[in-house]
């Protein structure tokens, strides 16, 4: 049986950059130091006016195929995972399946999640896979929160970021993509919300869970989803673990979504594992959402710090709330 392989990625971030710098220079009051101390972000990439996040998603693609001379119409399936989609309908998927000139067989589905997609989009791969439909997949990320944000939330403008990432999965006979595990908890649905672009009237909406201090289109409650974090995601982790017979010790990389080093560090602390085994990298673009893994992962690749016969975990979480996880062994790094 074939298995689905994460093979080559290619990150787009937006050309605009906002520094801390910046940011102190507009907002005097804001103590910028603490904020990037908490955080770990020194800056962010953010969209253009105008820009979408198919614009992204189209030059990460784009990158893709010129950078490991990709035949496009050798692609079966486009996933493609945001939160900020061009309109409600049609899906963008089918917007990027035109734009870039892809086969019309080729199957393409949007799926809305967040900060576990990526996750999801490989556990949605590799079902693709492994039920014979489809051999080459895109499972693109792309996100542009900085479009729900107003310029004074000092919560919100110091964190996220814009970006897209476009990843390869193919198949392979060799398993290095195994023991996906899920978890949802919509009860936690008003921690990370926004209100209006949806059907539901305004009346009756779900409201933030605290009083909302800023004007933003989201509204986040940092507190409650820490809380949510060092609580669901090492359970998560214990369980992925005994159900495929290991060790927390023979994982060599717990590779998490990038949300703040404040929630990381605390994550790794409740997990009891040293630092240098959970890598946190967000310094230069923020927390891009369902980018943070594809993005980590490129990194990574790119200083040489995956080895090709070492058992990692992948973990996503947040909005919805909802998490995933599974472990990963990077046998593209053997095969390239």
């Amino acid at each position: 049986m074939p298995h689905a392989l994460i093979g080559p990625i290619a990150v787009y971030l937006p050309e605009r950059v906002e520094t801390n710098d910046e940011l102190r220079q507009q907002h005097p009051d804001w103590d910028i130091d603490l904020i990037e101390e908490k955080t770990g972000i020194r800056e962010r990439h953010l969209a253009a006016p105008g820009e979408t996040a198919s614009d992204l998603a189209a030059r990460a693609i784009e990158k893709l195929f010129s950078d490991q001379q990709i035949d496009r119409n050798s692609i079966d399936f486009l996933l493609f995972c945001t939160q900020t989609p061009d309109y409600p309908l049609p899906t963008t998927s089918c917007l990027l399946q035109n734009r870039l000139g892809l086969a019309t067989r080729c199957g393409a589905l949007d799926f809305n999640l967040g900060c576990s997609g990526y996750v999801y989009g490989l556990a949605m791969a590799d079902g693709l896979i492994q039920s014979g439909v489809a051999k080459r997949i895109l499972l693109v990320t792309a996100e542009t929160y900085s479009k729900y944000i107003d310029a004074d939330d000092r919560s919100l403008r110091t964190i996220f970021g814009d970006g897209a990432a476009a990843t390869l999965v193919t198949a392979s006979s060799e398993r290095s993509l195994w023991g996906f595990q899920f978890g949802t908890d919509g009860s936690g649905a008003d921690m990370l919300l926004v209100r209006d672009g949806g059907s539901r009237d305004a009346q009756d909406a779900l409201r933030p869970r605290h009083r909302k201090r800023w004007n933003s289109r989201l509204y986040m409650d940092g507190p409650s989803l820490i809380n949510f974090t060092v609580e669901a995601i090492p359970r998560l982790i214990d369980e992925i673990l005994a159900a495929n017979q290991r060790e927390l010790g023979e994982i060599d990389r717990f590779i998490l979504h990038q949300a703040t080093r404040k929630m990381l560090e605390q994550l790794t602390e409740r997990m009891g594992v040293a630092p240098e085994r959970v890598p946190i990298d967000m310094a230069e673009m923020g927390n891009t959402v369902s980018c943070t893994l594809p993005i980590l992962i490129d990194r990574m690749r790119q200083r040489g710090e995956l080895r090709s016969d070492a058992v990692n975990m992948l973990v996503g979480f947040g909005v919805g709330l909802s998490w995933a996880g599974c472990l990963w062994t990077d046998r593209y790094q053997s095969c390239k």
